[in-house]
């Protein structure tokens, strides 16, 4: 059984449908994330099942209890808004204690759980310090710490990691997936950033214009798009038009010259996804698809290439090797493996 379970979950603004019978299940203890464009329902989604927002129609229970009858407050959940949301005017540990005062617990049990909860996030020589003398990445984890210490049933997560800068998000997604395995809290973080949401989740619930588009691990997502939408949200791809032959088995997909062998592809017209690190480059042949390069440039560990090719203009990542690339105005053939794309009918 699982521990929370959305079922035909909706939300309706008059005409506008939010959330359209979104239907999810989160075993206990896992990392799942909503993941889409803004507008798309997933932070509203976050705010019904934290009880901020009603329903229009739906079902939210959490361990088999309707969560729906119950009041924000009392629901046992721990949420970290984007903006943190931490009271000035008190230091860490005493915005960390806050929930806890308001459960009426002793202060004994209060500031061992306090002191336990800054450790846990790397704060336990900063527990008298205002947010004020805080920086961005303190501030997130002593937000996090407020929710962790009240023990909840389940986190909830929006956007908390959106106003830090690159390197520090970076670093803090490798504490907060850590604090997330050490403490075991059933966690649903609500983000746009698709790296944020493959680094830190065990599933991803891909969304747009208020329906889900697929809810799959991070590499299955990535790597078998179930939809357009998928594949061209998650991460860059290329999608090339061409033809298939065949029925029933093995298909020849043909794409410009190049030929391959693919299962189970639709005959007729159609549209290829492959994703531009499966691409390589080899030598000029009358079954590849050849191109010239327009455009490379430099990216630190990689080189990102904008090929030109009878199919359409063709990205490229190559890792960066230290081996010698094609410049600008060099042809090229692009090939990659029939199991690198996703093949539809177009």
């Amino acid at each position: 059984m699982s521990f929370l379970q959305l079922d035909q979950l909706t939300k309706r603004y008059g005409d506008q449908v939010a959330v359209d019978r979104l239907t999810l299940s989160v075993q206990q203890g896992e990392f799942v994330s909503l993941l889409g464009p803004s507008g798309c329902g997933k932070t509203t989604t976050l705010q019904m099942v934290a009880g901020f927002v009603a329903p229009s129609a739906g079902a939210i229970a959490l361990a088999g209890r309707d969560l729906i009858a119950v009041k924000p407050s009392r629901r046992g959940l721990g949420v970290v808004f984007q903006s943190y949301a931490l009271f000035p005017h008190m230091t860490a540990a005493q915005n960390v204690a806050f929930g806890l005062e308001m459960q009426g617990v002793g202060r004994a049990e209060r500031d061992k759980r306090v002191a336990d909860a800054l450790a846990l996030v790397g704060l336990a020589g900063l527990a008298d310090r205002h947010p004020r003398r805080l920086s961005g990445g303190q501030q997130q984890r002593v937000a996090l710490a407020r929710a962790l210490v009240i023990r909840p049933h389940m986190l909830l997560l929006d956007e908390p990691l959106s106003n830090l800068d690159a390197k520090l998000r970076e670093e803090m997604q490798i504490e907060l997936r850590a604090i997330q395995r050490t403490v075991g809290t059933t966690t649903i973080l609500v983000t746009h950033d698709q790296a944020e949401a493959m680094a830190l989740s065990d599933r991803i619930v891909i969304m747009n214009q208020g329906r889900v588009e697929q809810i799959a691990a991070p590499q299955e997502a990535y790597e078998r798009p179930a939809t357009a939408f998928v594949a061209s949200f998650l991460g860059k791809t290329n999608e090339l038009a061409g033809s298939a032959a065949g029925e029933g088995g093995d298909a020849i997909v043909s794409i410009g010259p190049a030929r391959w062998i693919c299962p189970r592809a639709p005959s007729g017209p159609i549209l290829a996804a492959v994703r531009p690190e499966k691409i390589a480059f080899a030598a000029p042949a009358a079954d590849r698809l050849d191109g010239v390069v327009r455009t490379r440039i430099f990216q630190g560990n990689h080189w990102l290439y904008r090929v030109a090719t009878s199919a359409g203009e063709v990205f490229v990542i190559r890792q960066n090797a230290g081996d010698a690339m094609p410049a600008e105005g060099d042809t090229v053939a692009l090939v990659w493996r029939a199991e690198d794309m996703t093949v539809r009918s177009a």
